[in-house]
């Protein structure tokens, strides 16, 4: 895995693979590539000890040509400014790639947050929330959960922006509670999404998904959501997952719900005693499976592992997992990598429909949210195969960019230039 890649440049250079494509201006090109704005605070808090703490914290509002800013907000040590801006950009074209009416936007913490309490990640929270305030709003900019955030965090940012503003606002996040105007449907949106492109890919090229071996890498939300899907829906074999702790391994597949509820109770997929094998998340990464599921942190593959990668199909659940030289190695050896704008879109799509209930008052039932769903993935989908098919283009990656920042691009063209 490489660590030192910078995401900020991998998105740029995506982005740049697909211009060749496209009849798009280098200048506004240029405007594609680099966020708005970006804010970044430094938050004192008082711990439980009353000891104050200083914490560094950022919001990349990356391009609003398409509607208002939408991203998640992350709390994780590796938190840095060129990895929220290319998050953020990263949901520009996710947004575009689904055709749902938002921009991008990303936020989060330089914080592991279990060497804190639940009390003081509240204080952090609200913090966070109170920076963020004049920037945020129904209409503005709308975070939501990302890495080591949900529905409890969400809450805290919604209340603390309504109370400053002596207001209610529940469209100002989403990804809340159901009690607190979240959308039924929206936990496994991510790992829904995830299976539904699989289920796509796999009839594209003519696959049976029904026994085809899959490997899991990341077993949170959306990893676990989405291996209980390709499970239950598809009938394919689960045979690997895996988390921080390491990876476990059945040949004839694990029970995924099993696995995932082990997780809950020890923190670690390890030491499950389903398994018949412990391997390491690189051994995962290079098993010979029919599909490969990353859905942990971005650059987990670089050209080193790709070159070793035995998976036929990946499928990407997390955020730029593959670096650009990782891309291209597989690209050239015919591996079929179906990219994150479109396969882990599922939350940011229920994230919009959760938005709209928040607007009009009326929540839908979840058979609607799933079924709504399910059209706008596979409408991506398929406007994603056709860009490939119709532009000869080398990847399915340089097509979802294709197809995004064209639509990016047109928006911004007919929104004039203001002095």
């Amino acid at each position: 895995m490489s660590g030192d890649v910078n995401p900020f440049e991998s998105l740029q250079e995506q982005i740049d693979d697909a211009a060749e494509y496209i009849d798009v201006g280098t200048d506004v090109l240029e405007r594609l590539k680099r966020p708005e704005r970006v804010l970044e605070t430094n938050l004192t808090v008082e711990l439980d000890d009353g000891s104050l703490e200083v914490f560094r914290a950022y919001r990349s509002q990356f391009n609003g040509d398409r509607g208002p800013y939408k991203g998640g907000v992350r709390y994780h040590p590796g938190v840095t400014r060129d990895e929220v801006k290319a998050l953020s950009g990263w949901m520009v074209y996710k947004c575009a790639v689904v055709d749902i009416p938002y921009g991008g936007g990303k936020g989060g913490i330089e914080i592991d947050p279990i060497d804190y309490s639940d009390a003081e990640l509240e204080r952090i929270t609200r913090s966070f929330a109170t920076e963020l305030r004049p920037l945020v709003g129904a209409d503005r900019d709308i975070p939501a959960p990302d890495v080591n955030t949900g529905q409890r965090e969400m809450n805290w940012i919604k209340d603390t922006y309504e109370t400053l503003e002596g207001t209610t606002e529940p469209g100002v996040v989403t990804g809340k509670a159901i009690d607190s105007g979240g959308s039924r449907g929206r936990v496994e949106a991510t790992g829904r999404s995830t299976m539904l492109t699989a289920r796509e890919a796999f009839d594209y090229l003519d696959k049976d998904p029904a026994g085809a071996t899959v490997a899991v890498q990341g077993y949170g939300n959306a990893g676990s959501v989405a291996a209980k899907f390709i499970e239950s829906e598809l009938g394919a074999d689960v045979v690997a997952v895996s988390d921080s702790s390491g990876a476990v391994y059945h040949p004839d597949g694990l029970d995924t719900r099993a696995v995932k509820q082990f997780k809950n109770e020890t923190g670690a997929v390890t030491g499950y005693d389903g398994a018949s094998e412990e391997l390491t998340n690189e051994e995962l990464l290079t098993m010979d499976v029919d599909l490969l599921v990353p859905a942990a942190l971005e650059n987990a593959i670089d050209a080193d592992l790709a070159r070793d990668v035995g998976a036929d199909v990946i499928v990407e659940a997390a955020n730029g997992p593959l670096t650009p030289d990782a891309d291209e190695i597989l690209t050239d050896r015919d591996v079929h990598v179906f990219p994150d704008v479109l396969a882990n879109a599922g939350g940011v799509t229920v994230s919009y429909f959760e938005w709209v209930q928040n607007r009009q008052r009326f929540y839908w039932t979840e058979e609607r949210v799933v079924e709504e769903l399910e059209r706008h993935i596979v409408e991506g989908f398929e406007g994603l195969v056709d860009a490939y098919e119709e532009k000869e283009l080398p990847s399915f990656r340089t097509a979802a960019y294709v197809v995004a920042i064209e639509r990016v691009a047109d928006a911004y063209a007919e929104s004039g230039t203001w002095p």
